[in-house]
Protein backbone atom coordinates (compact mmCIF):
# COMPACT_ATOMS: atom_id res chain seq x y z
CA UNK A 1 0.00 0.00 0.00
CA UNK A 2 2.65 2.41 0.84
CA UNK A 3 4.62 1.59 -1.98
CA UNK A 4 1.68 2.36 -4.48
CA UNK A 5 1.11 6.21 -2.53
CA UNK A 6 5.00 6.74 -3.09
CA UNK A 7 4.42 5.92 -6.88
CA UNK A 8 1.21 8.08 -7.04
CA UNK A 9 3.15 11.35 -5.39
CA UNK A 10 4.93 11.13 -8.35
CA UNK A 11 3.87 13.32 -11.33
CA UNK A 12 3.98 11.00 -14.40
CA UNK A 13 2.86 8.43 -11.98
CA UNK A 14 -0.27 10.06 -11.12
CA UNK A 15 -0.96 11.39 -14.71
CA UNK A 16 -0.97 7.61 -16.02
CA UNK A 17 -3.36 6.51 -13.20
CA UNK A 18 -5.61 9.52 -14.38
CA UNK A 19 -5.35 8.14 -17.68
CA UNK A 20 -6.36 4.67 -16.92
CA UNK A 21 -9.33 5.78 -14.58
CA UNK A 22 -10.33 7.92 -17.62
CA UNK A 23 -10.05 5.21 -20.06
CA UNK A 24 -11.99 2.69 -17.54
CA UNK A 25 -14.85 4.90 -17.29
CA UNK A 26 -15.12 5.80 -21.23
CA UNK A 27 -14.83 2.00 -22.07
CA UNK A 28 -17.86 1.55 -19.43
CA UNK A 29 -20.03 3.64 -20.96
CA UNK A 30 -18.92 2.11 -24.49
CA UNK A 31 -19.86 -1.13 -22.72
CA UNK A 32 -23.06 -0.25 -21.31
CA UNK A 33 -23.82 1.60 -24.81
CA UNK A 34 -23.54 -1.53 -27.07
CA UNK A 35 -24.56 -4.41 -25.03
CA UNK A 36 -26.61 -2.81 -21.35
CA UNK A 37 -26.97 -5.05 -18.09
CA UNK A 38 -25.25 -7.39 -17.45
CA UNK A 39 -27.29 -10.88 -16.24
CA UNK A 40 -28.72 -10.47 -12.38
CA UNK A 41 -26.66 -12.81 -10.92
CA UNK A 42 -23.72 -11.31 -11.41
CA UNK A 43 -24.83 -7.54 -11.09
CA UNK A 44 -23.11 -5.47 -8.18
CA UNK A 45 -26.52 -3.70 -7.80
CA UNK A 46 -28.80 -6.74 -7.74
CA UNK A 47 -26.37 -7.82 -4.42
CA UNK A 48 -26.89 -4.27 -3.06
CA UNK A 49 -30.62 -5.09 -3.27
CA UNK A 50 -30.41 -8.76 -1.79
CA UNK A 51 -28.41 -6.76 0.94
CA UNK A 52 -30.81 -3.96 1.73
CA UNK A 53 -33.80 -6.65 1.61
CA UNK A 54 -32.58 -9.22 3.80
CA UNK A 55 -32.55 -6.17 6.99
CA UNK A 56 -35.21 -3.91 5.96
CA UNK A 57 -37.73 -6.60 5.92
CA UNK A 58 -36.72 -6.79 9.89
CA UNK A 59 -35.84 -3.10 10.04
CA UNK A 60 -39.11 -2.07 9.56
CA UNK A 61 -41.06 -3.77 12.25
CA UNK A 62 -38.99 -2.16 14.64
CA UNK A 63 -40.47 0.40 17.29
CA UNK A 64 -39.23 4.56 15.56
CA UNK A 65 -36.15 4.52 17.26
CA UNK A 66 -34.73 1.46 16.87
CA UNK A 67 -35.77 1.48 13.36
CA UNK A 68 -34.02 4.55 12.54
CA UNK A 69 -30.76 3.14 14.42
CA UNK A 70 -30.74 0.04 12.98
CA UNK A 71 -31.55 1.22 9.36
CA UNK A 72 -28.66 3.75 9.91
CA UNK A 73 -25.98 1.04 11.05
CA UNK A 74 -27.11 -1.57 8.36
CA UNK A 75 -26.36 1.28 5.70
CA UNK A 76 -22.81 2.80 6.88
CA UNK A 77 -22.38 -0.87 7.32
CA UNK A 78 -23.24 -2.00 3.30
CA UNK A 79 -21.39 1.30 2.03
CA UNK A 80 -18.04 0.86 4.29
CA UNK A 81 -17.93 -2.86 2.65
CA UNK A 82 -18.58 -1.58 -0.93
CA UNK A 83 -16.61 1.42 -0.56
CA UNK A 84 -13.64 -0.80 0.85
CA UNK A 85 -14.35 -3.54 -1.91
CA UNK A 86 -14.62 -1.32 -4.33
CA UNK A 87 -11.35 0.85 -3.15
CA UNK A 88 -9.14 -2.62 -2.69
CA UNK A 89 -9.76 -3.41 -6.19
CA UNK A 90 -9.06 -0.08 -7.82
CA UNK A 91 -5.68 0.04 -5.61
CA UNK A 92 -4.84 -3.12 -7.14
CA UNK A 93 -5.22 -2.49 -10.48
CA UNK A 94 -3.10 0.69 -10.24
CA UNK A 95 -0.26 -0.45 -8.37
CA UNK A 96 -0.03 -3.57 -11.48
CA UNK A 97 -0.92 -0.82 -13.95
CA UNK A 98 2.05 1.59 -12.91
CA UNK A 99 4.65 -1.46 -11.98
CA UNK A 100 4.32 -2.31 -15.80
CA UNK A 101 6.43 -2.03 -18.47
CA UNK A 102 3.36 -0.46 -21.19
CA UNK A 103 6.33 0.06 -24.01
CA UNK A 104 6.52 -3.82 -24.04
CA UNK A 105 4.14 -6.02 -25.93
CA UNK A 106 3.49 -7.77 -22.63
CA UNK A 107 2.84 -4.69 -20.44
CA UNK A 108 1.12 -2.95 -22.65
CA UNK A 109 -1.38 -6.29 -23.42
CA UNK A 110 -1.47 -6.48 -19.43
CA UNK A 111 -2.41 -2.61 -18.99
CA UNK A 112 -5.05 -2.77 -21.47
CA UNK A 113 -6.34 -5.89 -19.58
CA UNK A 114 -6.17 -4.47 -15.97
CA UNK A 115 -8.03 -1.51 -17.85
CA UNK A 116 -11.04 -3.66 -19.22
CA UNK A 117 -11.33 -5.47 -15.67
CA UNK A 118 -11.18 -1.88 -14.26
CA UNK A 119 -14.44 -1.17 -16.87
CA UNK A 120 -16.01 -4.46 -16.27
CA UNK A 121 -16.46 -3.10 -12.69
CA UNK A 122 -17.65 0.37 -13.20
CA UNK A 123 -20.07 -0.79 -16.18
CA UNK A 124 -22.83 -2.50 -13.16
CA UNK A 125 -22.74 0.94 -11.34
CA UNK A 126 -24.09 3.14 -14.57
CA UNK A 127 -27.40 1.93 -16.74
CA UNK A 128 -28.04 4.67 -19.70
CA UNK A 129 -28.62 1.91 -22.19
CA UNK A 130 -31.60 -0.20 -20.41
CA UNK A 131 -32.78 3.45 -19.06
CA UNK A 132 -33.27 4.42 -22.73
CA UNK A 133 -34.41 1.12 -23.76
CA UNK A 134 -37.07 0.79 -21.49
CA UNK A 135 -38.10 5.04 -21.92
CA UNK A 136 -38.59 3.76 -26.01
CA UNK A 137 -40.69 0.46 -24.92
CA UNK A 138 -43.53 2.24 -22.74
CA UNK A 139 -43.45 4.92 -25.94
CA UNK A 140 -43.63 1.38 -28.26
CA UNK A 141 -46.30 -0.30 -25.85
CA UNK A 142 -48.67 3.24 -25.74
CA UNK A 143 -48.76 2.53 -29.57
CA UNK A 144 -50.55 -0.60 -29.03
CA UNK A 145 -52.80 0.18 -26.44
CA UNK A 146 -52.89 2.38 -22.87
CA UNK A 147 -53.66 -0.80 -20.89
CA UNK A 148 -49.81 -1.92 -22.23
CA UNK A 149 -48.29 1.43 -21.68
CA UNK A 150 -49.25 1.50 -18.35
CA UNK A 151 -47.99 -2.01 -17.94
CA UNK A 152 -44.66 -0.93 -19.45
CA UNK A 153 -44.75 1.96 -17.36
CA UNK A 154 -44.95 0.31 -14.27
CA UNK A 155 -41.55 -1.79 -14.82
CA UNK A 156 -40.14 2.08 -14.18
CA UNK A 157 -42.49 3.91 -11.61
CA UNK A 158 -43.57 3.46 -7.84
CA UNK A 159 -46.46 4.88 -8.31
CA UNK A 160 -49.94 3.47 -9.19
CA UNK A 161 -50.22 3.80 -12.78
CA UNK A 162 -53.80 2.26 -13.25
CA UNK A 163 -55.79 5.30 -13.73
CA UNK A 164 -53.21 7.04 -15.76
CA UNK A 165 -54.07 8.48 -19.28
CA UNK A 166 -52.13 8.07 -22.09
CA UNK A 167 -51.24 11.81 -21.74
CA UNK A 168 -50.02 11.05 -18.10
CA UNK A 169 -48.18 7.90 -19.13
CA UNK A 170 -45.75 9.93 -21.38
CA UNK A 171 -45.10 12.73 -18.79
CA UNK A 172 -44.21 10.15 -16.56
CA UNK A 173 -42.05 8.15 -18.52
CA UNK A 174 -40.26 11.19 -19.59
CA UNK A 175 -39.94 12.63 -15.86
CA UNK A 176 -38.14 8.89 -15.31
CA UNK A 177 -35.89 9.35 -17.81
CA UNK A 178 -35.08 12.76 -16.35
CA UNK A 179 -34.58 11.59 -13.06
CA UNK A 180 -32.88 8.39 -13.57
CA UNK A 181 -30.68 10.12 -16.29
CA UNK A 182 -29.21 11.45 -12.37
CA UNK A 183 -29.45 8.72 -10.82
CA UNK A 184 -28.33 6.19 -12.86
CA UNK A 185 -25.11 7.73 -15.50
CA UNK A 186 -24.63 11.24 -14.24
CA UNK A 187 -24.02 11.03 -10.12
CA UNK A 188 -22.20 7.96 -11.04
CA UNK A 189 -19.90 8.90 -13.52
CA UNK A 190 -19.58 12.14 -11.37
CA UNK A 191 -18.37 10.52 -8.47
CA UNK A 192 -16.18 8.09 -10.03
CA UNK A 193 -14.66 11.04 -11.45
CA UNK A 194 -14.44 12.55 -7.62
CA UNK A 195 -13.38 9.46 -5.96
CA UNK A 196 -12.90 6.54 -8.04
CA UNK A 197 -14.76 3.01 -8.06
CA UNK A 198 -15.42 3.45 -4.47
CA UNK A 199 -16.99 6.72 -5.14
CA UNK A 200 -19.30 5.21 -7.81
CA UNK A 201 -20.21 2.20 -6.10
CA UNK A 202 -20.71 4.13 -2.70
CA UNK A 203 -22.98 6.17 -4.65
CA UNK A 204 -24.88 3.43 -6.72
CA UNK A 205 -25.47 1.71 -2.80
CA UNK A 206 -26.92 4.73 -1.77
CA UNK A 207 -29.24 5.34 -4.50
CA UNK A 208 -30.83 1.63 -4.32
CA UNK A 209 -31.29 1.85 -0.48
CA UNK A 210 -33.21 4.79 -1.20
CA UNK A 211 -35.09 3.24 -4.01
CA UNK A 212 -36.24 0.75 -1.57
CA UNK A 213 -36.23 1.65 1.97
CA UNK A 214 -36.59 5.97 1.37
CA UNK A 215 -40.71 5.48 1.72
CA UNK A 216 -42.86 7.13 3.87
CA UNK A 217 -45.86 5.19 5.91
CA UNK A 218 -44.20 1.93 6.90
CA UNK A 219 -40.46 2.67 5.94
CA UNK A 220 -40.57 6.37 7.59
CA UNK A 221 -38.02 5.57 10.37
CA UNK A 222 -36.34 2.52 9.03
CA UNK A 223 -35.25 4.44 5.51
CA UNK A 224 -34.99 8.01 7.06
CA UNK A 225 -31.32 7.65 6.64
CA UNK A 226 -31.22 6.37 3.10
CA UNK A 227 -33.24 9.18 2.30
CA UNK A 228 -31.24 11.40 3.37
CA UNK A 229 -27.75 10.34 2.65
CA UNK A 230 -29.26 10.13 -1.28
CA UNK A 231 -30.39 13.38 -1.23
CA UNK A 232 -27.13 15.07 -0.40
CA UNK A 233 -24.84 12.92 -2.71
CA UNK A 234 -27.22 13.47 -5.08
CA UNK A 235 -27.35 16.95 -4.45
CA UNK A 236 -24.56 17.86 -6.82
CA UNK A 237 -25.12 15.62 -9.87
CA UNK A 238 -28.69 16.41 -9.94
CA UNK A 239 -27.62 20.52 -11.02
CA UNK A 240 -24.85 18.97 -12.93
CA UNK A 241 -27.68 17.24 -14.96
CA UNK A 242 -29.80 19.78 -15.10
CA UNK A 243 -27.04 22.02 -16.79
CA UNK A 244 -25.96 19.49 -19.14
CA UNK A 245 -29.68 19.36 -20.69
CA UNK A 246 -29.59 23.44 -20.56
CA UNK A 247 -26.21 22.95 -22.34
CA UNK A 248 -27.09 20.61 -24.90
CA UNK A 249 -30.75 21.64 -25.70
CA UNK A 250 -30.14 25.31 -24.58
CA UNK A 251 -34.03 25.94 -25.19
CA UNK A 252 -34.43 27.50 -21.54
CA UNK A 253 -33.56 30.44 -19.18
CA UNK A 254 -31.63 28.92 -16.07
CA UNK A 255 -33.59 31.56 -14.25
CA UNK A 256 -36.92 29.51 -15.19
CA UNK A 257 -34.77 26.37 -14.52
CA UNK A 258 -34.66 27.17 -10.83
CA UNK A 259 -38.24 27.89 -10.18
CA UNK A 260 -39.52 25.18 -11.84
CA UNK A 261 -37.64 22.81 -9.73
CA UNK A 262 -38.45 24.12 -6.89
CA UNK A 263 -42.46 22.89 -7.75
CA UNK A 264 -41.43 19.61 -6.47
CA UNK A 265 -41.11 18.45 -3.00
CA UNK A 266 -37.69 16.24 -3.49
CA UNK A 267 -34.74 18.49 -3.19
CA UNK A 268 -32.58 17.24 -6.16
CA UNK A 269 -35.31 14.97 -8.57
CA UNK A 270 -36.98 18.80 -10.03
CA UNK A 271 -33.76 20.15 -11.59
CA UNK A 272 -33.46 17.48 -14.11
CA UNK A 273 -37.42 17.03 -14.95
CA UNK A 274 -38.05 20.73 -14.90
CA UNK A 275 -35.11 21.24 -17.15
CA UNK A 276 -36.49 18.55 -19.60
CA UNK A 277 -39.28 20.40 -19.17
CA UNK A 278 -38.75 23.36 -20.65
CA UNK A 279 -35.95 22.10 -23.15
CA UNK A 280 -38.91 20.19 -24.64
CA UNK A 281 -41.44 22.59 -24.15
CA UNK A 282 -43.91 20.35 -23.05
CA UNK A 283 -45.58 20.67 -19.48
CA UNK A 284 -44.99 17.51 -16.77
CA UNK A 285 -47.54 16.65 -14.52
CA UNK A 286 -47.88 14.10 -11.07
CA UNK A 287 -51.41 14.88 -9.97
CA UNK A 288 -51.94 16.55 -6.46
CA UNK A 289 -47.80 16.68 -6.46
CA UNK A 290 -46.89 19.11 -8.86
CA UNK A 291 -46.97 20.65 -12.27
CA UNK A 292 -43.48 21.34 -14.10
CA UNK A 293 -43.33 24.11 -17.02
CA UNK A 294 -47.76 24.94 -16.86
CA UNK A 295 -47.49 26.91 -19.31
CA UNK A 296 -45.93 24.25 -21.62
CA UNK A 297 -47.96 22.27 -24.13
CA UNK A 298 -49.12 18.68 -23.73
CA UNK A 299 -46.63 15.70 -24.05
CA UNK A 300 -46.73 13.76 -27.62
CA UNK A 301 -45.38 10.62 -28.82
CA UNK A 302 -42.85 12.52 -30.50
CA UNK A 303 -41.28 13.56 -27.25
CA UNK A 304 -40.57 10.67 -25.44
CA UNK A 305 -37.82 9.84 -28.91
CA UNK A 306 -36.66 14.27 -28.55
CA UNK A 307 -36.08 13.25 -24.82
CA UNK A 308 -33.91 10.51 -25.17
CA UNK A 309 -32.08 12.19 -28.04
CA UNK A 310 -31.48 15.34 -25.69
CA UNK A 311 -30.53 12.72 -22.93
CA UNK A 312 -28.05 10.82 -25.48
CA UNK A 313 -25.81 14.23 -25.66
CA UNK A 314 -25.97 14.55 -22.09
CA UNK A 315 -24.29 11.29 -21.74
CA UNK A 316 -21.73 12.42 -24.45
CA UNK A 317 -21.19 15.34 -23.12
CA UNK A 318 -20.74 13.96 -19.39
CA UNK A 319 -17.88 11.66 -21.33
CA UNK A 320 -16.17 14.51 -22.62
CA UNK A 321 -16.33 16.58 -20.28
CA UNK A 322 -14.84 13.71 -17.91
CA UNK A 323 -11.25 14.25 -19.16
CA UNK A 324 -10.40 17.94 -18.50
CA UNK A 325 -12.12 17.39 -14.87
CA UNK A 326 -10.02 14.51 -13.75
CA UNK A 327 -7.01 16.02 -14.81
CA UNK A 328 -8.13 19.06 -12.82
CA UNK A 329 -8.90 17.23 -10.01
CA UNK A 330 -5.45 15.33 -10.18
CA UNK A 331 -3.49 18.97 -10.76
CA UNK A 332 -5.15 19.86 -7.30
CA UNK A 333 -4.37 16.70 -5.20
CA UNK A 334 -0.29 16.87 -6.97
Amino acid sequence: MLTAWHLLQQPAALAAAVSCLLLALWLALAIDWRWGEPAAAWHPVAWMGRYLHLFGARLKRLPPAAAFTGGALAWCAGAAAVGGLAFGLQWLFLLQLLRLDIASIGGGLLGAALVLLLALLLKPLLAWRMLRDEVLAVEAALQTSLAAGRERLARLVSRDVSQLSEGEVRESVIESLAENLNDSVVAPVFWFVLLGLPGAAVYRFANTADAMWGYRGEWEWAGKWAARADDVLSWLPARLTAALLWLVAGEFHLAGLRREAAQTPSPNSGWPMAAMALALGVSLCKPGVYILNQAGRAAQAVDTQQAVDIASKVVLALSACALPAMFLIALWIN
